[in-house]
């Protein structure tokens, strides 16, 4: 039977990529998707890349991704004095084929058959998908006091504001646990700083499962090593 295995925030990290599919059993009848931040600040961009590329992955753009292809478009880096060195290195590593399914990334997909959502970052309860501003879903992390949203880390999180009906799966807010809220799922676990590569494996047709079934559909590996200090 297919599965589709949504994988957090992978930032480089090919082997550990590898690991979990292995972990998973991961055979070519599944669906492999990715919540972005796919590259940047770990050690092998490229070998992430072509391996995705390989297992036929989709995915949504995560703020590296969207800073490095401005990076990329503006053709000269002295235009982008603020592009920060991991970034100019990863661009250096980068193939043709690698830039292309990076660029090719939307800022949002929807599973129907998982009645989920998978967005980079998060997204302000309340406004269509189609309505919600680009940043927002590339770098919020919480909900500020005029229900703007905001990349402010000691806020609560947005994911517990947000009432569905779509279930999200997200990543960006890098944590030591998944975040588990009634209608959304946060899978970044820190792996390109020592922590651990989670993702959530879900059977053909089946649905999120709520709060207190929800790990019963997360699974994770370590990381080799933690590459860059947090």
């Amino acid at each position: 039977m297919s599965r589709t295995i949504i994988v957090g925030d992978l930032h480089g990290c090919r082997q550990e990529l590898g690991d979990l599919l292995s972990y998973v059993g991961f055979s070519p009848g599944d669906r492999l998707v990715s919540v972005g931040d796919v590259v940047v600040r770990g050690p092998d961009p490229h070998g992430t890349v072509a391996l995705l590329r390989r297992k036929g992955a989709r995915g949504v753009r995560g703020n590296h991704e969207e800073r490095l292809l401005s990076h990329h478009h503006a053709g000269r880096k002295d235009l982008h004095p603020s592009i920060g060195g991991a970034t100019k290195r990863t661009a250096r590593e980068l193939r043709p084929r690698d830039w292309a399914w990076l660029e090719a990334l939307p800022l949002w997909l929807d599973l129907p058959e998982h009645d989920a959502r998978v967005v980079h970052a998060g997204l302000v309860p309340g406004i269509p998908i189609e309505k919600q501003d680009p940043r927002a879903l590339l770098t919020m992390r919480s909900i500020g006091e005029r229900g703007e949203p905001t990349e402010d880390r000691g806020a609560p999180s947005w994911a517990h504001r947000y009432e569905g009906p779509m279930h999200v799966i997200f990543g960006h807010y890098a944590k030591s646990e998944p975040e588990i809220a009634r209608f959304a799922t946060g899978i970044d676990t820190g792996v390109v700083y020592g922590g651990r590569l989670t993702a959530m494996v879900l059977r053909a047709g089946e649905k999120v499962p709520p709060v207190e079934d929800r790990r019963s559909v997360l699974v994770s590996v370590p990381a080799r090593r933690a590459w860059v200090a947090r």
